[in-house]
């Protein structure tokens, strides 16, 4: 293994361990974005920049009871205010029951939304809209609609949803979702019988929302022969499209979506929203577009955030300090309507299954419970982060009862190469133990205790660590598809055509460098169109860190293609069998005669007063299932008078194969450290449990980490397992880093003060609670 290489010139670039010799020029470096100087002018457009003549603004009228039946919607004076031109209700829109999360996930999805609520089932819940000239009239607009509301009574807790008599919000017994998932693997009671100690705890994990900087928008018009088009801020624009399609009953050749730019998604943008519907139906109703813009406060709303979990954990351990069983009950608070409740609960069940053997002795059951909370979604971490917290803390608990260094009691617990993933497919790579041992060697973690003590003495200082491994995609839970197109022109400069959206992480810079290192040319030669379902090849999404494993990977697919037909093109004028052929600095050569050669423009420009060849390559990319690795270590200080819990120093390695943009990958796991501080520390949507109504919906009172919150970070980027089905070994980044650093930090605190955090988010309140109980 080499030495870390500082890539410079970002300045607070990963140390990234790479293999020698391998060979690339474009591929694991970090040049500047391609779309970098449209977005720091601020001449990049996203959804809401957009307007055409004559559009309209449409405005949604939400629930202020959370569970209720609509008995009746007066327009009248609405209809009769100036500017007004269009009013919905439920008994206007299609009543087509709709999912919601269009993610085809095998089995996981209910249909149980429509357009607009017949039946208010949280408070925020959208039931009526309004298309009018200005914002300000369509606002004035909501305040005279006349609501007649039939209260029910509403449940907010799992276990109350759960009890006989509670409140039914969609008509399923004990308010589930759908059945249970149930993992059952060997011999459970067997296996804990042999235990020499069994450890139990109950964990809960809060209502984190994803907090993007540009709330949901989204632009409807249909032209005159009744194609719609929509701009939209959206991960998933050909889901969009076809639920559109089926919704509204339009042919999908008639549904255009565009996503040009996105400012974020964190997952939640893969649902379709309320707003996209409503929009679209304004803009038919009134014959103009229609324009619609969530404000901070509707975005948490009628947003979506991450489910809200009770665990119970219980694991058996062995004289020699290994797991011999393991059952778990996970049960999801998914609010008022599925979205993706059933999906994350069998996610979370699988990945809680993860990380530590133990005799293949398993007995999980998961369960999504509807409530009448705002709706809960994907959510970066999708499953994940919730049931990782519980393992992750509980196998702490059970290596200081074992007075073993929580480091080695996992290494010698750690799945590892040849070990079964959560999907059940081999692992390949020791990727888990090569990060908690790299991590150790950056931390000096054998030597933490030695660390001096602040000298106040209500200031604690301790470490904590903890473990993750996340698939690259979501095959075999989704029907994963990713194509790309790359076409060459005339001049040698190269088109290529993605329908993956860029939320911002720099999709099209990593397509654009897989391109250009195939096929040998630059990347300032390489234009990249994305986001445009009536010119881009079908793709299912940008989520489930997929995007550079499977998307990548259809642009490797469809470069390769291309280059197979170049060097066929050549072998005629340089007479050479296209075998010994190479590409690069946009020629083509002879390998042991360098300076016979052909430049790509010159041989895709015609000859002879010919047209220019038209040279096209495809790619289809149906995965394979790879896992990334990671483990956090996290310093933290407690002030035990307060309950303040202050993260100084997090080092975050993780391995991922290969990294196509260093730099790129450094800013996810950077952000993704951020985020999981602020749901680990001060972030939670606050809903009243007798009233359902939202207590903290906006940046004043929902607490995020801001730069100045922010500990020091060290990031390492691993590349000792490289993924055969990854372009160039990469694997996904995405979600990883938000997962551990949770847990990392709970067994921060416990090293720290002895208190053990069970609960998230830590906020002063529970750990003082938790102290006073010690």
């Amino acid at each position: 293994m080499t030495p870390p290489t500082v890539l410079e010139p970002y300045p607070s670039a990963p140390a990234v361990d790479q293999s020698p010799g391998d060979g690339l020029s474009v591929v694991n470096t970090s040049p500047p974005r391609i779309d970098g100087v449209e977005k720091v002018t601020g001449s990049a457009l996203y959804a809401a920049d957009y307007s055409l003549p004559g559009m309209l603004y449409g405005k949604i009228l939400r629930s202020e009871q959370a569970h209720a039946r609509i008995v009746h919607i007066n327009k009248n004076k609405a209809l009769a205010l100036e500017g007004v031109k269009a009013v919905i209700t439920h008994a206007d829109v299609p009543h087509v029951l709709h999912p919601g999360a269009p993610a085809p996930r095998v089995g996981q999805l209910v249909a149980d939304q429509y357009v607009l609520a017949e039946k208010a089932r949280y408070f925020g819940d959208g039931i009526a809209a309004v298309a009018a000239t200005t914002e300000e009239i369509a606002e004035e607009a909501l305040h005279l609609l006349a609501v007649e509301y039939e209260p029910l009574p509403p449940v907010f807790d799992v276990e109350e949803a759960q009890k006989p008599g509670a409140p039914s919000i969609h008509g399923t017994e004990g308010n589930l979702v759908g059945p249970p998932f149930i993992i059952e693997r060997g011999d459970v009671d067997k296996g804990f019988a042999n235990a020499d100690a069994i450890f139990e705890g109950h964990y809960e994990t809060g209502r984190p929302v994803p907090c993007y900087m540009e709330p949901n928008a989204c632009l409807c018009r249909f032209d005159r022969g009744g194609k719609l088009t929509i701009w939209s801020s959206t991960q998933c624009a050909f889901m969009v499209r076809g639920i559109l399609s089926q919704v509204l009953d339009i042919p999908a050749h008639d549904v255009r979506v565009i996503v040009e730019h996105m400012g974020g998604g964190f997952g939640a943008k893969q649902d379709l929203y309320q707003h996209e519907f409503v929009c679209a139906l304004l803009a038919r109703e009134t014959h103009r577009p229609v324009k619609m813009e969530y404000t901070r406060k509707e975005s948490f709303l009628g947003g979506r955030s991450r489910h809200p979990t009770k665990i119970y954990l219980k694991q058996g351990l062995a004289k020699d300090g290994t797991l011999t069983a393991r059952e778990v009950r996970y049960k999801s608070n998914t609010g008022g309507y599925a979205s993706h409740g059933l999906g994350i609960t069998a996610v979370g069940c699988l990945d809680i299954a993860s990380l530590y053997r133990c005799e293949e002795n398993l007995k999980i059951e998961g369960i999504a419970v509807y409530t009448n909370n705002p709706i809960a979604g994907a959510y970066r971490g999708f499953g994940a982060v919730q049931a990782f917290f519980a393992l992750e803390t509980q196998i702490d608990e059970m290596a200081v009862a074992r007075g073993e260094d929580p480091l080695d009691f996992r290494l010698k617990n750690i799945v590892g190469d040849g070990d079964l993933s959560p999907s059940e497919h081999k692992i390949l790579g020791d990727g888990l133990a090569a990060c908690l041992k790299r991590g150790a060697e950056e931390t000096n973690w054998y030597e933490r205790k030695k660390v001096e003590q602040p000298k106040e003495k209500f200031l604690k200082r301790g470490w904590g660590v903890a473990t993750e491994m996340h698939s690259s995609g979501a095959y075999p839970d989704i029907n994963e598809q990713s194509n790309a197109i790359v076409k060459m022109n005339e001049d040698g400069t190269v088109n290529l055509l993605i329908g993956m959206a860029d939320l911002g992480t720099g999709t099209r810079t990593m397509a654009a460098q897989i391109t250009a290192e195939t096929l040998g040319i630059p990347l300032k030669d390489i234009s990249v169109i994305d986001g445009d379902t009536d010119i881009a090849p079908f793709d299912i999404g940008a989520y489930a860190s997929r995007t550079t494993f499977v998307g990548g990977g259809a642009v490797l697919k469809a470069a390769n293609h291309l280059k197979r037909q170049l060097l066929e093109l050549a072998s005629k004028p340089l007479n050479t069998r296209w075998e010994e052929l190479a590409l690069g600095s946009g020629r083509v050569f002879v390998k042991k005669s360098p300076n016979l050669e052909i430049s790509l423009k010159d041989l895709v420009a015609g000859e002879g007063g010919r047209p220019p060849r038209t040279v096209i390559g495809q790619g289809n990319n149906e995965p394979t299932v790879a896992y990334s690795f990671g483990a956090h270590f996290a310093e933290v200080e407690v002030d035990i008078e307060t309950g303040q819990v202050r993260v100084l120093q997090v080092v975050a390695v993780h391995e991922i194969g290969k990294a196509i943009n260093p730099n790129a990958v450094a800013g996810q796991i950077e952000g993704g450290v951020q985020q999981g501080i602020g749901h680990s520390l001060t972030e939670d949507f606050i809903i009243d449990k007798k009233t359902g109504r939202p207590l903290n919906p906006s940046f004043v009172d929902y607490k995020m980490p801001l730069a100045l919150d922010m500990p020091k970070i060290k990031t390492i980027i691993l590349e000792e397992f490289p993924d055969p089905g990854g372009p160039f070994g990469a694997k996904g980044i995405g979600e990883d880093p938000i997962i551990p650093i949770g847990p990392a930090i709970g067994n921060a605190v416990y090293d720290a003060t002895g208190v053990r955090m069970r609960k998230l988010p830590i906020t002063p309140e529970k750990f003082l609670k938790a102290l006073a109980e010690v």
